[in-house]
C-alpha cells in the first residue's frame, strides 16, 4: 500500500484483520514482489506531489501493466482517473494522474469538509449496503469503458475497470471489510488483462 500521506494505517488494520501480509510503499523498490496497490485517502495534490518527488508515477504504471491490481480510495480514486477537474488554482487548475481508469473525477464534488457525511451505499455484489464515509469526497463525472458498481445521489462513486477499483469514499473508516476483501479476490485474478 502507498504509504507516503494519508489514511494508509487505517487500511492496514483491515487488511490484517484478514491475515493479508502488508508492505508499505514509499519507493519504487517497494513495489517488487507486489500483487496489489492501495492509494488511499488524503489530500490527492500532496500526494501527486510526493509521486514525483519519490519518482514512483512510472513504476506504478510499470506495476499495473505488468499485471498489479490497484484500489485508490477518495484521494486515490482522483489518483488514477483519465482526467481531473476542481485541481486548486495554485496549480492551474491541473493535476497529475495515473490515468489508468477510464473515467473523469470532480474533486470535492459533495462539498468542502464541512460537508462530510457518511451514507449506507447500495453496491453492485453485495448482499447488504455499505456504510460509506465520504469527506471532501470526489466523484466521477464522466464513465467511460469503466464499470459502476455505486451511486449516491445520481453521481458515481465506485467503478471497476479491469484490476483497477476506484472509491469516492472512505471504506477504511469503517468495521466493514467487504471491499477490502473484494479488493483481495481482484488481486488474487492477475490472469485478467489491462485495457
Amino acid at each position: 500500500m502507498l504509504a507516503l500521506q494519508g489514511a494508509f494505517r487505517e487500511h492496514r488494520r483491515l487488511l490484517e484483520s484478514l491475515a493479508i501480509t502488508v508492505q508499505e510503499v514509499r519507493l519504487p523498490a517497494d513495489l517488487a514482489g507486489l500483487d496489489g496497490l492501495i492509494l488511499p485517502g488524503g489530500e490527492s495534490t500532496t500526494m501527486a506531489r510526493l509521486l514525483t518527488g519519490y519518482a514512483l508515477w512510472e513504476p506504478i504504471r510499470a506495476f499495473y501493466m505488468e499485471g498489479g491490481a490497484i484500489w485508490g480510495t477518495c484521494a486515490g480514486a482522483i489518483l488514477l482517473a483519465r482526467e481531473v477537474r476542481g485541481a486548486p488554482p495554485q496549480f492551474g487548475g491541473q493535476q497529475d494522474s495515473l490515468k489508468l481508469l477510464d473515467a473523469t473525477v470532480q474533486r470535492n464534488a459533495f462539498g468542502r469538509q464541512i460537508n462530510s457525511f457518511a451514507a449506507q451505499l447500495l453496491v453492485q455484489g453485495l448482499d447488504a449496503p455499505f456504510p460509506a464515509v465520504f469527506i471532501r469526497a470526489p466523484a466521477f463525472s464522466e464513465v467511460g469503458t469503466a464499470t459502476v458498481l455505486a451511486e449516491w445521489e445520481g453521481q458515481a462513486v465506485l467503478l471497476r475497470q479491469d484490476r483497477v477499483l476506484a472509491t469516492a469514499f472512505h471504506p477504511e473508516l469503517t468495521g466493514d471489510v467487504r471491499l477490502h476483501e473484494y479488493f483481495v479476490a481482484l488481486v488474487s485474478r492477475r490472469e485478467i488483462v489491462a485495457n
